[in-house]
């Protein structure tokens, strides 16, 4: 029983992670219909900033909302000076999408050799602000701490802030006008170049906040971002690339299922089993477990 309610509490520590990068992709697509493969990088370089942060300030606290915000202004720059000027000249043809994934691949690349020349290939560890101890309940200890807990509320707190902005707010409403119909929207008056500036500040933002909040108690390297961008892909595909709410279901249906995986099973199958999750969840739902007609409003 208790080997069960640990998988239970580390899934979801670790689903609000995946959920964090999976919000990070469809806030990217579904204000520019690009998937990003570039977002770990970025939310690996703001997890630098944020280690700066640390080292110059000594808090983590501060070191949150500032990796957060150069998340968001490297987020601006990509899609200003690399993105935007690369859909106008690709718009009319098939290989758009392509190029998309191409150009993001190659600049994931261009950022894990940028961060290696500044800040070096060796590891750099992030300590928590709060206990990584795992709590005690009469004679059991349970690999959950104070760090796990951080980790689900400022996740649940930061998916609120979208979702509130997404549903209840004029720019929620501009953001997903301009991805669908984004020649209509120039028609009502949204200036869709500004609006998907932002759908991409935020998805930086988002991505930022992952990576801080994984980084302590691991190393931090150019690299180590990397599997957390596979994670939060498939999750994002499992809840409905476009689906806001998608991106949390799928997060924690990821974290439940590599948790239960790897103390039941072992940790040999921990990369197999998301895609084997993946497939049966895309066989019987292409769209995913939410997506479809109704993530236009979701």
């Amino acid at each position: 029983m208790n080997q069960f309610i640990s998988s239970i509490l580390i899934g979801f520590s670790q689903g609000s992670i995946y959920a964090l990068m999976a919000l990070a992709l469809v806030l990217v697509f579904r204000s520019t219909r690009v998937v990003n493969f570039a977002q770990a990088g970025q939310a690996m370089v703001s997890t630098y900033i944020g280690w700066e942060v640390i080292n110059r300030t000594g808090s983590y606290w501060l070191a949150i909302p500032i990796a957060a915000l150069g998340g968001a202004i490297l987020a601006v720059i990509v899609q200003n000076f690399l993105m935007r000027p690369l859909s106008k000249r690709t718009s009319e043809g098939a290989i758009a999408p392509v190029a998309n994934i191409i150009v993001t691949l190659g600049l994931l690349g261009v950022l894990h050799s940028g961060a290696a020349i500044i800040w070096g290939s060796e590891e750099k560890l992030l300590t928590s602000p709060v206990s990584t101890n795992g709590f005690k309940i009469g004679e059991n200890v349970y690999p959950f701490s104070a760090t796990d807990v951080l980790i689900i509320i400022t996740s649940v707190i930061v998916m609120l802030i979208f979702a509130f902005i997404f549903k209840k707010t004029n720019l929620g409403l501009a953001l997903r006008a301009a991805a669908f119909q984004p020649e209509i929207s120039r028609l009502a008056g949204i200036r869709v170049d500004r609006v998907q500036t932002i759908g991409w500040a935020f998805s930086g933002a988002a991505g930022a906040v992952a990576g801080v909040l994984i980084a302590p108690g691991s190393y931090l390297n150019p690299y180590s971002l990397d599997i957390l961008l596979v994670f939060g892909f498939v999750a994002a595909v499992i809840g409905g690339l476009d689906s806001l709410v998608g991106a949390a279901v799928g997060g924690i249906v990821l974290g439940l299922t590599l948790s239960f995986t790897s103390q039941y099973v072992g940790t040999a199958l921990t990369f197999v089993v998301p895609f084997v999750v993946l497939l049966v969840v895309l066989l019987l739902r292409p769209n995913g477990l939410l997506g479809g007609r109704s993530s236009r409003n979701a």
